[in-house]
């Protein structure tokens, strides 16, 4: 399946953005999606990930100010992310595989097709 992310920009701290992640070349209904981000000089953290069942799961750092959501009829998966802070500025992939085992939603080596990045720059 091939990704595309898309939504980043430039915002002031407080504001909001929503990410897209559009897939094509196969449906998407049954992979669990993730978003992951990196920043300058930093290893790329997860943020969050919905799964088939749409069951959703969240790093901390974002828990409360972002929610990950999809429509499988569209074969997209978006990423709401409000209340944005300087640090979450960042280039944000999505990632997506079919065989993500619960335990690890959280590891970027569970998925094996990756969009590209989307730049988001939070400024205070």
């Amino acid at each position: 399946v091939q990704l595309q992310a898309s939504g980043g920009g430039s915002v002031q701290a407080g504001r909001s953005l929503r990410l897209s992640c559009a897939a094509s070349g196969r449906t998407f209904s049954r992979y669990t999606v993730a978003w992951f981000r990196q920043a300058p000089g930093k290893e790329r953290e997860f943020i969050a990930a919905i799964r088939y069942s749409g069951s959703t799961h969240y790093a901390d750092s974002v828990k409360g100010r972002f929610t990950i959501s999809r429509t499988n009829a569209k074969d997209t998966v978006y990423l709401q992310m409000n209340s944005l802070k300087p640090e979450d500025t960042a280039v944000y992939y999505c990632a997506a595989d079919p065989n993500v085992i619960l335990s690890a939603v959280s590891m970027d080596q569970s998925y094996h097709s990756w969009g590209r990045g989307t730049l988001v720059t939070v400024s205070s």
